[in-house]
């Protein structure tokens, strides 16, 4: 018979703001895809249409955004078809905006959960982004159908090119980013509600100086300049570039923007540290 002293888990405080206790998430991995899962089953459950929302999407923002801003505003897209134009950008939008909406919001939507039982709380958000990159994998596949079509049968002037090798690394940077930026949101929401509704328009203005609906060559010197600051307009152009062989790429902002979203990802797990240890009193 053991012990009834022995204790399999000691659950401590955290004694500094650097104590993230990163090796634990690796016991709680079953916990994390549990989370993964439940995320994506629960999006579209009781739906007709189900997971096919996840190829829907993509593709109807895409052509809105070809009738309005192609056809009616008559933006420039640098000579590449424009519904292949914008379902690069969309997808690519997509994922980002969603990583940080639903990131920015983890401690009010699970603080049921929190309040019961243990678990690193990063673990919470670590799911929603694995869940949200599931997502993107999807539509990508509807992307690389159409990149191929449109390539082979309409415009033979899309250059791929060995940018293409970016692609992993700008999608670890979209993810650590749109992390970081939800964490912090989620960590000053506990405590001041004005970010739930600031972070609702706040992502749909972004969206406006990120270059998603147009390239980065069609604007003047001067505004090149000021959305040089906005890594994910450097991030968003690079994408495009790697596979539409269109637009600009600077790897100096592409240097900017790592060390941009590094910053802001370790900036939220210490704000996420210090946060969790109280926000039951304040949720």
């Amino acid at each position: 018979m053991p012990d009834q002293n022995e204790w399999t888990e000691v659950i401590s405080p955290k004694t500094s703001l650097l104590d993230l206790k990163l090796a634990e998430l690796w016991k709680y991995r079953d916990l994390i895809v549990i989370f993964a899962r439940r995320d994506i089953i629960s999006t579209y459950k009781q739906t007709i249409l189900g997971p096919l929302w996840f190829f829907i999407q993509p593709i109807i923002t895409s052509i809105l955004f070809t009738v309005v801003f192609t056809n009616i505003a008559h933006m420039g897209t640098d000579g590449v078809n424009p519904f292949l134009f914008y379902l690069c950008s969309n997808i690519c939008w997509a994922y980002f905006s969603s990583s940080l909406n639903s990131n920015s919001n983890i401690f009010v939507s699970n603080a049921g959960i929190f309040g019961k039982v243990y678990f690193p709380r990063l673990a919470a958000p670590i799911a929603t982004t694995i869940s949200n990159f599931v997502k993107l994998i999807i539509q990508l596949l509807v992307f690389l159908a159409v990149y191929i079509y449109d390539y082979y049968k309409f415009y033979p002037s899309i250059q791929p090119n060995l940018n293409l090798l970016w692609v992993p690394y700008l999608l670890f940077l979209m993810t650590f980013l749109g992390l970081g930026l939800g964490i912090i949101i989620s960590s000053l929401t506990t405590k001041y509600r004005d970010f739930n509704i600031l972070i609702g328009f706040g992502v749909s203005l972004l969206m406006y100086v990120s270059a998603v609906i147009y390239p980065v060559s069609s604007l003047s010197e001067k505004y090149k300049y000021y959305i040089s600051f906005n890594p994910i307009a450097s991030i968003m152009e690079t994408f495009r570039f790697a596979f539409l062989g269109t637009g600009s790429y600077d790897f100096f902002h592409l240097i900017y923007a790592t060390v941009f979203t590094f910053i802001v990802f370790f900036s939220g797990l210490i704000m996420f540290n210090r946060i969790e240890r109280t926000f039951m009193d304040t949720v």
